[in-house]
């Protein structure tokens, strides 16, 4: 009897550990699974195009952000990239780290199928990953769509790409650039 409550014990010790192994498992997999992905700014137009949202992918869409990574398959950039021993731009770890949405966020970010790299620097790459806030019912509530992993970021933010380590750095002035990109959503009446 004492011998059969042993390989009872036994087994359901065992049993134990693979359940709490398969269960680390499983959580392990819906952490990574719950990590915010890049959507891509063909997914934020959707809501942010009209006038009455304040057409803020209009104004990106005119952007040199939104041209960045083409602007690495210009001639001008070759040359650059040349000179600094890279020998293509578009494909340079370097370069697309500042040109690129999926290559200045944080290493693991995963993209959806919605995203390409042409879009250059898209609305994600300030506003981080869009997958956990990019429903209207979220958008519509700030703190909630803060707390789904919107950021908005200052100056320091924008001098990560926008300093002296760059080939082509001119004085970076945060007021004037951000003139030039400034897209707030319209204040209801």
């Amino acid at each position: 009897m004492k011998r059969l409550s042993w390989i009872m014990f036994g087994l359901l010790f065992c049993g134990g550990l693979l359940a709490g192994s398969y269960l680390n498992a499983v959580a392990q997999e819906a952490k990574e699974e719950a990590k915010p992905e890049i959507i891509g700014t063909s997914k934020c137009k959707i809501c942010h195009r009209s006038e009455k949202s304040g057409n803020q992918y209009g104004i990106w869409e005119a952007s040199k952000h939104a041209q960045a990574y083409t602007a690495l398959g210009s001639d001008e950039a070759k040359a650059i990239a040349k000179k600094k021993g890279i020998a293509d731009p578009q494909k340079a770890p370097e370069c697309l780290k500042c040109h690129v949405t999926s290559a200045f966020l944080d290493e693991g970010v995963k993209a959806m199928d919605s995203y390409s790299v042409d879009e250059g620097v898209g609305c994600e790459a300030c506003h981080g990953p869009g997958s956990a806030y990019k429903t209207m019912s979220v958008m519509k509530n700030r703190e909630a769509a803060i707390a789904a992993g919107l950021q908005l970021h200052g100056p320091d933010f924008c001098v990560k790409c926008h300093n002296e380590n760059s080939p082509t750095y001119k004085a970076f002035n945060y007021e004037e650039a951000w003139k030039a990109i400034a897209h707030p959503v319209p204040k209801e009446d």
